[in-house]
């Protein structure tokens, strides 16, 4: 096969450099066992390097882009509108344009095509792309090769260069593949989450319908069937009016018409065959490794998926070696730390801490499962993480009066309880005193830190133990707790004297 083209069922995820971010995912799609994609091919990212090759002066005009900020569209819409004019008006050279016309012959020269871009950034853990670059529907077999140039072109639209701007993706590192799969006519499209986006729920599959093509839902034309899926049930569905649809027109391209009166208030799906997509979207989740954005579509009682990335919005949660329900509490939001910390500052963290540290979206968290599954366990944390913020010990109650978290049996200790601070003396000299051993300690570290350097210096801070005695030292927990509990007692007072709290 002519390196220019690649059959979809010779794609894998390996190959995104050479086909795209969609293309590697349909071509992984292809190959999970009862999953459907339509049949095509997909123009390479050799073949649209050589086009750019065909015109040296798009280099200065790309990295004139590089130097402009997102928001000035002027500027940008200029400049890119002049280097989509140019790729437009080059010549495909003849090579590449027979390595296409053979794939389309194989495939069928009378049917029509989805000619949609796919550029080597999309559809990544980080950056979706969606809408950003064209998609071209119903195109009959005779102008494949012109909409191949327009997909090449949409790399430069004014919004997709804009979007890689605010997403700090170099421009001039970018490529563009193309997707060429035989048209399905569907009676219904629409789009499925393999985690509820509104809730996070990773359990909770969400299936969005609505009849004729998919455009008319993925551009907000029409209102959906709505539907949520756990465990094979459906828990929730609305049914939409659904005024209108996006079919093919005679001859190319689509249409939009209205649905008739009596049908817009008939369900997309019937509730097996949602059931039957969220089970497709599980395997598709699970050939990936994460929770899934899918567009799917229904012709003649099929299923077929057009496109799978992952879902860029779900905020990532800490790994854990079983498949139970686990409840996390943010300990920065506990500090009202509440911006992301960097990683080095979470693995200073790790070397002081007295308990595991979990990370997830540059967070800690500790995992306060086992704790919640006691009745003891229970009252000593809802009790003290709702005085430091009565919102954490609220949803901690509801978390536990819903179930959530399996009971542990009768007598079985649920995590470790938090041990008795005795009191200390009411002397204020106590706090000076221990300011004054921080900062003898600080003085002797800076001391000794001088003469290390490179790996010794590395090594010298993971064998120091001083940062965490002093962190440790009963006395200075007994002073932090002491300023903790009188703000707690006056909080509880000041209600009675003022009719006030916090």
């Amino acid at each position: 096969m002519n390196r220019y083209v690649l059959n979809l069922e010779e794609i894998d995820r390996t190959q995104i450099t050479a086909v795209g971010g969609k293309g590697a995912h349909l071509g992984e799609l292809a190959r999970i066992e009862g999953v459907h994609v339509p049949p095509g091919f997909c123009v390479t990212t050799p073949a649209f390097r050589r086009i750019m090759a065909e015109a040296p002066s798009i280099d200065d005009e790309i990295g004139r882009l590089a130097r402009f900020e997102p928001d000035e569209h002027a500027a940008i819409g200029a400049v890119s509108a002049a280097i989509r004019r140019t790729i437009e008006e080059i010549a495909i050279p003849k090579d590449v344009a027979l390595a296409i016309e053979r794939s389309i012959a194989r495939l069928g020269s009378q049917r029509s095509y989805a000619v949609r871009s796919s550029a080597t950034a999309e559809d990544s853990p980080t950056a979706s792309f969606a809408g950003q670059h064209d998609t071209y529907l119903n195109v009959p077999a005779a102008a494949v090769l012109e909409h191949v140039k327009r997909c090449w072109a949409s790399l430069f639209s004014e919004r997709a260069v804009a979007y890689r701007l605010r997403n700090r993706i170099d421009g001039r590192k970018a490529g563009m593949a193309v997707v060429v799969q035989q048209m399905v006519f569907a009676q219904t499209s629409g789009i499925l989450f393999t985690a509820d986006p509104a809730t996070g729920n990773r359990k909770i599959s969400a299936v969005e319908a609505s009849f004729g093509l998919g455009e008319a839902l993925v551009s907000g034309l029409t209102n959906t069937d709505v539907y949520r899926v756990r465990d094979g049930q459906i828990i929730d569905k609305r049914i939409g009016t659904k005024q209108l649809a996006i079919s093919p027109a005679a001859g190319g391209g689509t249409a939009e018409h209205a649905i008739d009166r009596e049908q817009q208030r008939q369900p997309a799906l019937m509730d097996a065959q949602v059931v039957r997509l969220a089970d497709l979207g599980r395997r598709i989740e699970a050939r990936f490794g994460r929770p899934q954005d899918i567009e799917w579509c229904l012709a003649e009682g099929d299923f077929q998926i057009v496109q799978s990335r992952p879902i860029t919005t779900l905020f990532p949660v800490p790994k854990a070696d079983d498949n139970e329900n686990r409840v996390y509490l943010s300990t920065g939001h506990q500090q009202m730390m509440t911006d992301a910390i960097r990683p080095l500052g979470i693995s200073v963290r790790q070397l002081t801490g007295t308990v595991q540290f979990h990370e997830a979206g540059g967070r800690w968290f500790v995992d306060v499962t086992r704790a919640l599954a006691s009745p003891a366990g229970y009252e000593n944390l809802q009790q003290l993480a709702g005085k430091s913020d009565p919102l954490t010990g609220d949803a901690l109650r509801i978390i536990h009066d819903r179930g959530f978290v399996a009971a542990l049996p009768d007598g079985q200790p649920g995590g470790p309880r938090p041990a008795a601070t005795p009191p200390i003396e009411t002397d204020p000299r106590i706090v000076d005193e221990l300011i004054e051993r921080s900062e003898e300690s600080i003085a002797a570290l800076k001391r000794d830190i001088q003469t290390k350097s490179g790996v010794e210096l590395l090594d010298f801070i993971l064998a120091d133990q001083e940062l965490k005695r002093t962190l440790l030292d009963p006395r200075s927990h007994q002073a932090i707790m002491a300023g903790m509990e009188a703000a707690w007692w006056l909080n509880d007072h000041l209600q009675a004297w003022l009719g006030e709290k916090n």
